[in-house]
């Protein structure tokens, strides 16, 4: 008897390994099975059943039968370059009166023309793949919402509540410039609007160094309470080696002032790019890297990737645009007062830019390259006097128009406004902001808000 059951004990032994790989193997195999199925947009497979073939498994009833006519199944989509409602519609399967139908109740709630590419979508779809319903969101505007009933297409548009508060941030330079704004609890767009207003008096290629404080008041738009972006800067400050620099918005034409009261808008941006840095400047007498010898650099050298925009530092008309030898694909703007600017190396221009072609301050006239003789991707900027060349660096900028006389009382009444505010927190108090109170003369206007009834501007702080 004790053989039997030693030789049962051996097979058991052999059994058990080979039974749990077999186990494993199955749970695998099914596993994977399911995971597909759930991962489909369509979890009742689309089988010859559709064809009114016989499909077992779609034929025979479940439990939960009952409940698949009810099913959604959302999948999200983005809209192409050039695609139109209809043509939305053929894509998700509708055709004919049914087609027709949905584009009529789509357009009666939003107007075709504000879709834009990338706007994205969800299409939910019914357990025989049929398109039963359709939400998109236009951001920051509202949400359409579709479905299809016994009766057709139902749609219904619901415009987002759009609300405003002040802000203030204070923060202090650790890295890139956007970053720290960041840190300092703004959003990333704030750093551009901030360079934006200060681009006169704070080169943002060459003047930030790590410890310098800024300080910014601004408005910022919140969609269904969200934060969403922002409306309007009020007033910045940055501090640093060069001293401090303010800049307060102040008039209904959008200007901003320094703190005497004098436009911080000059002839002259100091940099042609927004963001980038100076790898060489203006000099008599310097090693050309790709001619090998030493001649004169009449411009200033800003180091960007290919394709960064270009803007025009100044007002004027363009002289030439075209290929240059040595400057590869060079712009040439005449400004007043006998100054001419040149933009070298550009990979190409921009929309508009040939002779004759007038241009604003700001304007994107081209983008950085390396044609010409260009070790690497940069910028040679280089600025014109009378017919000689100038360093663009030691330009004397000529300030914009003036604030008249009569209004510097009540701007620097609305300038120590804004400074008690930045020093005591209490951005409620200001009594020059529309919404918190009656607004100085000449204090500055915010755009019109969408915000529904009884909506209100409210103030915060932030740190």
């Amino acid at each position: 008897m004790a053989f039997p059951r030693r030789y049962a004990l051996s097979v058991l032994r052999m059994a058990m390994p080979a039974g749990l790989a077999f186990a494993a193997w199955m749970l695998s195999v099914s596993t994977d099975r399911l995971e597909a199925y759930n991962r489909s947009p369509f979890p009742v497979t689309s089988v010859p059943a559709f064809r009114e073939e016989f499909a077992p498994r779609l034929a025979s009833p479940t439990a939960t039968s009952r409940w698949l006519d009810r099913a959604r199944v959302p999948v999200e989509y983005t809209l192409n370059r050039g695609e139109t409602v209809p043509s939305l519609f053929a894509r998700l399967g509708l055709e004919g009166a049914d087609a027709e139908q949905a584009v009529a109740a789509f357009s009666r709630d939003l107007d075709p023309r504000r879709l834009r590419a990338g706007n994205r979508f969800s299409a939910y779809f019914g357990p025989r793949a049929a398109l039963a319903g359709l939400d998109l969101t236009l951001s920051g505007v509202g949400r359409l919402e579709m479905a299809r009933g016994l009766s057709g297409w139902k749609s219904r548009w619901r415009d987002f509540a759009r609300t405003s508060r002040l802000r203030v941030v204070h923060g202090a330079i650790d890295g890139a410039f956007d970053s720290s704004v960041q840190a300092a609890g703004g959003p990333p767009s704030l750093a551009y609007r901030i360079a934006e207003i200060l681009q006169w008096d704070v080169d943002f290629a060459r003047d930030l160094q790590r410890g310098d404080r800024f300080e910014a008041l601004y408005e910022e738009v919140l969609v269904d309470g969200k934060p969403y972006g922002v409306q309007k800067v009020i007033a910045v400050s940055y501090e640093g080696d060069r001293g401090r620099k303010e800049a307060i918005l102040f008039g209904a034409d959008g200007t901003f002032y320094d703190g005497e009261g004098q436009p911080l808008r000059k002839m002259f941006l100091r940099s042609p790019l927004r963001y980038s840095h100076i790898t060489s400047r203006f000099s008599m007498r310097r090693f050309h890297p790709v001619l090998g010898v030493f001649r004169p650099h009449y411009g200033v050298d800003y180091g960007a990737p290919i394709g960064t925009p270009v803007q025009s530092t100044a007002g004027g008309v363009v002289v030439s645009a075209g290929f240059e030898r040595g400057g590869g694909n060079v712009v040439k703007v005449r400004h007043a007062g006998n100054y001419v600017t040149a933009y070298l190396h550009l990979s190409r221009f921009g929309r508009g830019i040939r002779p004759g072609a007038r241009v604003r301050q700001g304007d994107i006239i081209a983008f950085t390259g390396m044609t010409g003789l260009a070790t690497g991707p940069h910028l040679d900027y280089r600025v014109q006097h009378q017919g000689r060349w100038i360093d663009p660096l030691s330009l004397t900028s000529v300030r914009d128009q003036e604030l008249p006389s009569r209004q510097l009382a009540s701007f620097r009444g609305w300038r120590n406004e804004v400074r008690q505010a930045w020093i005591s927190g209490r951005i409620d108090r200001l009594g020059g902001f529309p919404g918190l109170a009656a607004p100085l003369p000449g204090a500055p206007q915010l755009a019109e808000r969408r915000a529904p009834a009884g909506a209100a501007t409210t103030a915060v702080l932030a740190r």
